[in-house]
């Protein structure tokens, strides 16, 4: 569970990831050593997602996102895993209940593009059938900082 340090220690690092340990420290009146200390614990403990920069895939000349659920054969889950991890349009993938089984995240250049990718992962072993939403606007971007 988290403490009053820890939250905003997090909230000042989902503010800007890429704050260093010192300026943290005297942003927030603690010790450098908790700090450090606190954001050694949060990456063990997978608290924090990987550190990375977020390129939007339209800089990258993708600029069709879509939303494919898809449903599997369980007996085949690894190996259909291993398939879609394959796929690089497919930027995320999550395991989700009800009628489908997964839910992708896919980028493309366009409707051509989208439909190829469409067919990869049908290609897949283990893919029974999708279905395929696009991703007209992003209105609320991914965030965590209202939760603390």
């Amino acid at each position: 569970m988290l403490d009053t340090t820890d939250r905003r220690l997090l909230s000042a690092l989902d503010a800007n990831p890429r704050t260093p340990a010192a300026v943290l420290a005297d942003a927030l009146s603690l010790a450098r050593g908790t700090v450090q200390h606190r954001l050694e614990r949060f990456a063990t403990g997978r608290d924090l997602r990987p550190a990375s920069t977020r390129v939007r895939p339209s800089a990258l000349g993708l600029p069709m996102r879509a939303i494919v659920t898809a449903t599997i054969r369980q007996s085949e889950r690894a190996r259909t895993m291993a398939g879609l991890t394959a796929i690089p349009q497919i930027v995320e993938c999550l395991s989700v209940t009800g009628a489908d089984d997964l839910l992708c995240h896919v980028v493309a250049r366009d409707t051509e593009h989208l439909l190829e990718v469409g067919q990869a992962i049908l290609s897949v072993p283990g893919i029974e059938r999708t279905s395929t939403a696009v991703v007209l606007e992003e209105p609320l971007e991914y965030r965590v900082a209202q939760l603390f």
